[in-house]
């Protein structure tokens, strides 16, 4: 078989959005994600609900994506399907779904790791586009609502945790932050919009006595609270006036903790390949300091296109091609992983 003619559909339900993607070798034919509002009303998903609500989008993402993709479920070569880190329910609709359509096509089936995955997003070609992956070996900040790591990855499948978070993710500091504001959820990405308005030296916040590469952000949050709750004591509109202010700080000291780790773990691996991945590598302060960062440390800077920052299943079929080039197959017995890390 013509390895740029294998066909993965993959598919992703790994918490709130429920994906659907079809690569043909490593270049995308379609990428589909339906969203879940029902979890606005309750600021942070319900996993109860998401469950509910993967139930039902699944069957007509993944029948919407094989038809954007031009081909029919009968050429699809093997399903690639998100084995976790995730909510437990969600994984589930996932993978017993993609068991039951194994069976049905007489496919195999392929287990993925969904943060190997947001790695590996840099891999998948636009067609049209220009191709530019990272060489390895290179470094990868992998930040998300769940997970704040740096990744050497030595080769598609050979990756080792320099350094994580020990309590918040990046993410989860962005959405609490918003909370906090009472902004609606998702507050990450407002937070981002309203920070685009303000002054970042408006309030200072403190840095996290962290050793080697690891990351804190729940004094950060802490000391955010603080400041609000103290600002609202002398003026209740404290929040409304400084809103700006307040999200241009605190997400201007958020980057510069990611972009203090991945300089120093730059300069004591000597590796200048560099790369983001994951959903706050939306961010457009972290994508603009890590830009101006390549200048001014000779790095190679590899930023993900938007679509393939947050949960995409695009992701994990180009993982789910890389599998298949190895032969590397789950059994039936596949069951979901809640938490599933690499090896540090």
């Amino acid at each position: 078989m013509n390895e740029c003619n294998v066909k993965i559909l993959g598919i992703e339900s790994s918490c709130d959005d429920t994906c659907a993607a079809v690569l043909s070798g490593n270049t995308l034919l379609s990428n589909v994600v339906a969203g879940q509002q029902v979890h606005h009303d309750y600021g942070g998903v319900v996993p109860e609900l998401a469950s509910r609500a993967h139930q039902q989008n699944i069957l007509p993402v993944v029948d919407i994506a094989i038809k954007k993709a031009g081909i029919k479920k009968e050429d699809i070569d093997a399903i690639a399907i998100t084995k976790g880190p995730g909510l437990m329910g969600s994984l589930l609709v996932g993978i017993s779904f993609a068991k039951a359509l194994s069976i049905g096509l007489n496919k195999p089936i392929i287990e993925v790791n969904h943060m190997q995955a947001h790695i590996l997003s840099h891999f998948i070609k636009t067609s049209g586009e220009e191709y530019r992956p990272p060489s390895f070996p290179f470094l990868c900040l992998t930040v998300s609502g769940g997970h704040t790591q740096i990744v050497l990855v030595k080769d598609y499948f050979d990756m080792q945790i320099l350094g994580q978070t020990l309590d918040d993710a990046a993410g989860e500091a962005f959405d609490k932050a918003a909370k906090i504001m009472s902004l609606p959820y998702p507050g990450g990405p407002l937070v981002d919009k309203y920070a685009s308005q303000g002054n970042p030296k408006a309030f200072s916040f403190p840095t996290p006595n962290m050793p080697a590469l690891d990351f804190s952000f729940s004094g950060l949050k802490t000391s955010f609270l603080y400041l609000v709750r103290d600002g609202k004591i002398a003026n209740p509109n404290f929040i409304e006036e400084n809103k700006n202010d307040l999200c241009a700080s605190f997400q201007h000291k958020v980057v510069s903790i990611l972009l203090d780790k991945i300089i120093k773990a730059s300069n004591e691996t000597g590796i200048k390949e560099i790369a983001i991945a994951g959903g706050v590598a939306a961010n457009s302060d972290l994508r603009k300091a890590l830009e101006q960062s390549a200048d001014k440390y000779n790095w190679k800077v590899y930023i993900p296109k938007m679509q393939y920052c947050t949960d995409n299943a695009a992701m994990i079929a180009i993982t789910g091609y890389y599998k298949f080039l190895r032969k590397e197959f789950a059994n039936y017995n596949l069951v979901p992983k809640a938490r599933l890390e690499f090896t540090r």
